[in-house]
């Protein structure tokens, strides 16, 4: 009886060391002050000390990008997904007032498409830079069975560090009268895009189709997948430049205002937010019109 390999069963170990090895520059491209970013170690190593921290609390995170990676993986569009990776990560460290330092990937796929892969990692490494964090290790799993030869999943690790007592949201500050600042978005980001996917196509449109809506993209798949907003420069600015005036951060993500803003808030207050003291983009407008959608469903529409 001829042996039977793990490639055989689907699995090759040797291409997979061989992506790892192309990744090299790209994760080296991300160091930063505590980390070097050298990848091939069982796990990573922070120097909180040489990153400027003498007391610092760790916040860590873990998110993914949902099914906009249908998006992606049906138009083949594959260099931006890694941003919105890092982003829906170090957007939820930030809030709290931390540095993002570190991040971690997995990326699962039925069959291991090199060229595939590498333009996701390029988005991740981005992504990485942008927030000033080190990309530090990873793990890619070829797992045929387990999804279709094209299809992949991803998932992102982050950890950030903050002075003791610098930690948000303070609670205790609050009070009446205290004012909300809202950040605009880039889009949808990388929420509800299970009703994306749907309004597209009950819309009878094609992702490859001229955008309905004014846009600065071309098709409809060069908008939806426009990636989230990377927000740590600007936070971690206005924490340097006022730090005593700003007592907490919401990340408005799934949920919308209505379910991440009162996270940040004391039992005693509520959130009085002006609907109208903005311009809707016009891609949510169109998703409320073709869908019938209210506007109270919770949308990413504006971060608090």
């Amino acid at each position: 009886m001829s042996s039977i390999s793990y490639a055989d069963a689907g699995v090759n170990v040797e291409a997979g060391n061989q992506f790892v090895n192309t990744l090299k520059a790209l994760v080296k491209s991300t160091a930063r002050p505590g980390a070097n970013a050298d990848i091939g170690g069982f796990g990573a190593v922070f120097d909180l000390k040489a990153a400027g921290f003498e007391d610092p609390l760790l916040i860590t995170t873990t998110d993914g990008v949902g099914t906009k990676l249908k998006i992606a993986i049906d138009t083949n569009i594959h260099n931006t997904i890694g941003i919105d990776l890092v982003a829906m990560c170090v957007n939820d460290l930030i809030v709290q007032g931390a540095t993002p330092l570190m991040f971690l990937d997995y990326y699962a796929t039925g069959k291991l498409d090199k060229a595939v892969g590498l333009e996701i990692v390029k988005g991740i490494a981005a992504g990485c830079v942008e927030s000033g964090c080190a990309l530090v290790g990873g793990e890619t799993a070829e797992m045929p069975g387990m999804y279709a030869e094209n299809d992949y999943d991803l998932a992102g690790f982050s950890v950030g560090a903050v002075a003791r007592n610098h930690l948000l949201p303070r609670m205790e500050a609050m009070q009446a009268g205290d004012v909300l600042i809202g950040l605009p978005s880039t889009g949808v980001h990388s929420n509800g895009y299970s009703l994306v996917r749907k309004l597209v196509s009950h819309a009878g449109l094609k992702w490859g189709d001229a955008v309905p809506f004014t846009s600065h993209a071309k098709t409809i798949s060069e908008a939806f997948l426009t990636p989230t907003r990377l927000y740590v420069k600007p936070v971690l600015a206005a924490l340097e430049a006022h730090r005593a005036g700003i007592l907490g951060f919401a990340h408005i993500t799934g949920g919308g205002i209505t379910e991440n803003l009162p996270r940040v808030l004391p039992e005693h207050l509520a959130a009085e937010v002006n609907l109208n003291a903005w311009n809707l983009p016009p891609m949510f407008l169109w998703m409320q019109k073709v869908g019938n959608v209210s506007a109270g469903f919770g949308f990413c529409r504006r971060h608090i």
